[in-house]
């Protein structure tokens, strides 16, 4: 586990790069229950497992990253394509002895609560993500939810590798509501946590525009607002709807989906019924 933040992103991407990404056990036990009919599976049969975990969403990119060498990446690459991709066995090769989050955690139950807050805040931001983009009728809709889903990923990986850095960010966020999260994590961890990032899925090599929405400099672009504005909306939810940075959420949502403010409110109630 690392105890104290390094002083330069490089050592960040690196660190990352070279540790493993744990999954949930759920998703684990999943996966061995396909196997024991392995005969039997197809790829489409992975993809609701995968898409349940956003650590094993990202595991399952990273690995196919790897293997497509002499392979282009197209825009449209999902975690669903590059399951379709790889194929039955070696999915099963590759996917065997993973590290389980809860046995990493098992001395420190309050690392996993964090980790299962950002979690839920990632299937929120996902499912904002998709109907916003399904409003906007953008042909790349499953790209977005992804890219909303796996937005928060290097919060995800601290809790996991990090939870002394973790635990320090959240305990200065509660300390003060009205803190922003990336300022936070900026002083906490020496790096922006944009940069370390978009470093990472530069390192792994993660399809183009899956990086390019996630990337909050090109925020003009409706894919990039339609990201980052649901991503927003799930962290000031989070505990409730009374959240005070919410109305202007709600003008910028509205301006994206070319509504009210009002009509964007009532929408993003109506995603979360």
């Amino acid at each position: 586990m690392l105890t104290k933040p390094f002083q330069q992103l490089e050592n960040w991407i690196s660190y990352f790069r070279r540790a493993d990404i744990p999954v949930f056990r759920r998703t684990i036990d999943a996966i061995e229950r396909l196997r024991e009919n392995e005969d039997d599976v197809s790829p489409s049969d992975f993809v609701s497992i995968v898409q349940g975990d956003p650590l094993m969403t990202l595991k399952v990119l990273v690995f196919a990253a790897e293997r497509r060498s002499s392979r282009v990446v197209t825009d449209s690459e999902t975690v669903t394509s590059s399951l379709v991709l790889m194929g039955v066995s070696p999915f099963f090769r590759k996917f065997t002895g993973m590290t389980c989050v809860e046995d990493l955690l098992k001395d420190d139950p309050m690392a996993l609560h964090g980790l299962e807050e950002v979690v839920t805040r990632a299937f929120r931001a996902a499912h904002f993500a998709l109907g916003f983009a399904v409003h906007r009728m953008d042909h790349d809709a499953e790209v977005i939810r992804e890219a909303a889903f796996l937005h928060d990923f290097v919060e995800m990986l601290l809790w996991c590798h990090a939870p002394l850095l973790a635990h320090e960010i959240r305990h200065r966020l509660l300390a003060d509501p009205a803190a922003r999260s990336s300022v936070v994590q900026r002083a906490v961890l020496n790096v922006d946590p944009l940069d370390l990032q978009h470093g990472l899925m530069e390192a792994w090599r993660l399809p183009e525009l899956l990086a390019q929405i996630t990337d909050h400099r090109q925020f003009g672009h409706p894919r990039v607002r339609n990201v980052v504005l649901s991503v927003n909306l799930a962290r000031h939810t989070q505990r409730g709807w009374d959240n005070p940075a919410l109305p202007d959420d709600y003008r910028a949502i509205g301006e994206l989906l070319n509504v009210s403010a009002e009509h964007a409110h009532r929408k993003a109630l109506e995603l979360d019924a």
